[in-house]
């Protein structure tokens, strides 16, 4: 089954690619473009890692006015798809899922584009948009149910119990309709999956998958359109896909599942440190604390530890952020 799956999506990408470059050509608009061919790496990197690349290519098309706000919508569809079929292709090979989830939750998404998209285009933009919200209100309560206790909490599996295993089909047809009214899936999947017990990582092949076998489908309507940059299409694919596979890289192997907390737990921090750690005598050793101060102090190792401990949530930043600008400035 997941041959199959990968068979068809490396066809799907090999006939849109095909299918581009002679339409490019046939318009006499092939080429590229240095600024589309960065904001293509830089979108699909962070794509890759589940945060999607429509909003920051909207966002940085706008601000340079790179092009009219109408060509949008085939600049998005047509020049993501080959990064998101790459995304496909990459996360279904190296991520194990249950193959039975994988391609049913690919299929109903891809049936709910078919079917649903009638029903979704002609509801209100608003009423979309609050299904959609109420929806996440309803997961970030969930989650926070699970950290505190209130509920059980995630687990590392790969497949779904039978009436999971329906539920979650019958959510991606929801969300194949919803793809095609301009809602991203990648995040209410992501959510969803995990929520049900789904190792995050495991949902990272049926989102993006899902979305694979979509994009292309719109892209070959797109291409036939007036309204459409084919220079910029052709440059975001082009350091995007390899961008794609830089970033499976990272998610592969970063701890996922440690994004459910909201303070990042012992043991994940980034630890970086400049100097030697330096060894001390413990008898000896005292921490002074003089200078503009009311009261100079001097500390011994117990005197610390002796004091009362707090815990506080705090956001750490790094050091280097701002230092070229103190005086002396630190190493």
């Amino acid at each position: 089954m997941v041959p199959l799956l990968l068979g068809a999506l490396a066809l799907i990408g090999l006939v849109y690619a095909s299918v581009l470059v002679r339409t490019a050509r046939a318009k006499g608009a092939f080429g590229f473009g240095a600024e589309g061919v960065v904001l293509g790496a830089i979108t699909n990197f962070f794509d890759t890692l589940g945060i999607g690349s429509f909003a920051p290519t909207t966002a940085w098309i706008k601000l340079r006015k790179m092009v009219p706000d109408s060509y949008l919508p085939a600049v998005l569809n047509a020049g993501h798809a080959l990064p998101t079929v790459a995304q496909a292709l990459v996360f279904i090979t190296l991520v194990e899922v249950d193959p039975m989830l994988l391609f049913a939750c690919i299929v109903a998404a891809v049936i709910g584009a078919l079917v649903g998209a009638p029903v979704v285009t002609r509801m209100p933009v608003r009423l979309v948009q609050s299904i959609v919200g109420v929806a996440l209100l309803i997961a970030a309560a969930l989650y926070a149910m699970t950290n505190l206790g209130l509920m059980p909490p995630g687990s590392d599996a790969l497949a779904l119990p039978p009436a999971r295993f329906a539920g979650a089909v019958a959510a991606h047809f929801v969300l194949g309709a919803l793809m095609t009214a301009g809602i991203g899936l990648y995040a209410p999947s992501l959510v969803l999956l995990s929520l049900m017990g789904l190792n995050p990582k495991a949902a990272f092949p049926i989102m993006m998958g899902a979305c694979a076998f979509l994009m292309p489908s719109s892209g070959f309507r797109f291409l036939k359109s007036t309204r459409i940059d084919y220079k910029l299409v052709l440059s975001l694919p082009l350091r995007g896909i390899p961008a794609v596979l830089l970033a499976a890289y990272g998610v592969k192997s970063l701890p996922l599942e440690a994004l459910r907390y909201d303070i990042t737990p012992a043991g994940l921090h980034y630890l970086l440190i400049h100097f030697d750690i330096p060894m001390i005598d413990v008898a000896s050793w005292r921490l002074s604390i003089g200078g503009s101060v009311t009261l100079p102090l001097e500390l011994t190792l117990d005197d610390i530890r002796a004091r009362p401990r707090m815990t506080l949530p705090v956001t750490l930043e790094c050091a280097g952020n701002g230092r070229s600008r103190l005086h002396p400035r630190p190493v």
